[in-house]
């Protein structure tokens, strides 16, 4: 009779210790994952897209900024733009290892091969590459097809991504779904509804949550990238769980070795 109300009250407990890390799973999966905010229990509802602290649709297009790093190319030129003066930093951010990237001054200026200083700051990319053309064609080159690139705006992708880490915005409206591909996509790990956007003021910041598994998602402005984006995606519930159990697991197998060596000290010494 003793034996029995033991074997009963230790299977209870290992019942109820599974049942709390059941439980304690969402909670899990906000400690893993990074920058968490109140409003991320909107996840297991949300159907399309979510914004939290909406700022409005921003620039569609990027504007040059001082402290921009551009890199200049004729696309008819190999050799244009592999050379350059003492204001260039090669390599920094350039997808081309011949192409030398050149810093926006705090004048709002740029100092280019040739042509020397032209003031770009608050041009779009089209609209500097078109005013470069226009200097480029009228005082050295002939019939110049010249392409503009700002080689440090990016994003950065956190989580259950194929590959973390930042993304150059190649060109203006780039959106959500081209970067994950960037990315390699999500791993088989990920929720596809926890993503979610951090945009902006870092100290109040817009959050936009993403459901993925909705093609209705796609449709949003929202998923038009800006500069500086962190985008995060969290693993799934059941994966949590799998890891946590896994970790009780590792404490109650010596346990449960310890419970059965007592068990059969208990019962030969009757």
């Amino acid at each position: 009779m003793q034996k029995a109300t033991f074997l009963k009250n230790l299977l209870s407990l290992i019942i109820i210790a599974l049942l709390f890390s059941a439980c304690s799973a969402s909670n899990a999966r906000r400690k893993k994952t990074l920058f968490n905010s109140p409003t991320d229990n909107v996840t297991d509802t949300i159907k399309h897209v979510y914004v939290v602290n909406d700022q409005g649709l921003g620039d569609i297009y990027y504007r040059i900024k001082v402290n921009d790093v551009i890199a200049v190319r004729n696309l008819q030129d190999q050799e244009f733009g592999a050379v350059g003066g003492n204001t260039a930093n090669r390599g920094v951010g350039a997808n081309d290892a011949n192409v030398i990237t050149y810093p926006v001054d705090n004048d709002g200026t740029v100092n280019l091969p040739a042509i020397g200083r032209v003031s770009i700051v608050g041009l779009t990319r089209k609209e500097a590459t078109a005013k470069l053309q226009q200097i480029y064609e009228k005082d050295q080159l002939k019939k110049p097809i010249i392409e503009v690139s700002i080689v440090n705006v990016k994003v950065t992708l956190l989580g259950e991504f194929s590959n973390q880490g930042n993304y150059l915005l190649e060109r203006d409206n780039t959106n959500l779904i081209e970067i994950i591909g960037q990315a390699g996509g999500i791993t088989k790990e990920a929720d596809p509804k926890t993503l979610k956007i951090i945009r902006g003021d870092k100290a109040r910041p817009e959050t936009i949550y993403v459901n993925l598994n909705d093609i209705n998602s796609l449709a949003s402005k929202k998923l038009i990238l800006q500069n500086n984006d962190i985008i995060v995606i969290q693993p799934t519930k059941s994966v949590v769980l799998g890891q946590k159990l896994q970790s009780f697991n590792n404490i109650v197998q010596p346990l449960l070795v310890v419970i059965n060596l007592a068990v059969l000290i208990f019962t030969f010494t009757r």
